[in-house]
């Protein structure tokens, strides 16, 4: 993207001028037309139903050394399926990531704008945020978004990082949104999206503290199946197209989405266990 005052490619006084680190903020002032937040339809019209892409079900839960973040592959447009191999888990930088259930095309841009967002700001300030400010960054570009929520084109993102300064233990953070922009800190785990009351009670079921990564993964796994298995709009492990569900973790390491290898074995894994107890597992006494 470059602005020309002569034509002749040198850079436009805006990128000259002192300023905010945001990058949207800078947006907004010089090319506004450019933000995903700007109002894709005329005032006072709202989106037909089921006429866009929507993804659905996305969860996280903290493990003993981070925090997981998983979604479905499925995005629907009412009964028909839209598209079966979609990828909504996203990482944002180095140790943060963000997933998102919503319109689709609307959630992707966002992706993008706050993934440029971080970068953005770490280099005209010289350090990152920290995941408290990233966390309200995300909640602000939300309300920018107020306007095309409002007219039917709502984008629900969640936020997991890893906050190398909160107590050991508890460094795998996560935070969940409303269309409106409200930030709420979730412990232990959340999910998001259509599949997200039968996710959550699944995970409400199977997570325990101080799970290791295979643990976290299976539990994670289990509670997408339950969703697929209530909700129509969520994909389950399609095992004939061989694609499976998207699962990633933030550690002091940083960011690393499992390889498809290992995803594909563990929810074979499940489903094998699924063939003697077809609700999934049952917790102990």
């Amino acid at each position: 993207m470059t602005w020309n005052d002569d034509g002749g490619g040198r850079l436009g006084a805006a990128f000259f001028t002192p300023g905010t680190a945001s990058f949207t903020d800078f947006l907004t002032a010089h090319r506004p037309e450019l933000l995903s937040t700007r109002s894709a339809l005329p005032p006072g019209v709202r989106a037909a139903p089921d006429q866009f892409p929507h993804g659905t079900t996305v969860l996280a839960l903290t493990f003993r050394d981070g925090v997981l973040i998983a979604g479905d592959r499925r995005a629907t447009m009412g009964n028909v399926i839209a598209q079966r191999d979609l990828e909504k888990v996203h990482p944002a930088d180095d140790h943060t990531a963000v997933a998102f259930a919503g319109t689709v095309g609307l959630a992707l841009d966002l992706v993008k704008l706050y993934q440029v967002e971080l970068a953005h700001f770490e280099k005209i300030e010289g350090t990152a945020m920290t995941l408290n400010a990233k966390a309200r960054r995300l909640a602000g570009m939300i309300r920018g978004n107020l306007g095309q929520a409002m007219q039917g084109l709502a984008v629900v993102p969640l936020l997991t990082g890893y906050d190398a300064s909160a107590p050991e233990g508890r460094r795998g953070r996560i935070f969940s949104y409303d269309v409106v922009g409200g930030l709420y800190e979730k412990r232990d785990f959340h999910a998001e999206g259509s599949g997200s009351p039968y996710a959550g009670g699944a995970l409400k079921k199977l997570f325990r503290p101080g799970m290791d990564r295979r643990e976290a993964a299976l539990a994670a796994l289990q509670a997408l199946y339950d969703a697929a298995d209530d909700d129509s709009a969520t994909g389950g492990p399609d095992l004939n197209r061989r694609i499976f569900p998207i699962v990633s973790v933030i550690t002091e390491d940083g960011f690393e989405r499992l390889p498809e290898s290992e995803t594909a074995a563990l929810s074979h894994e499940m489903i094998e266990q699924r063939q003697t107890l077809p609700d999934g597992p049952r917790t102990t006494p």
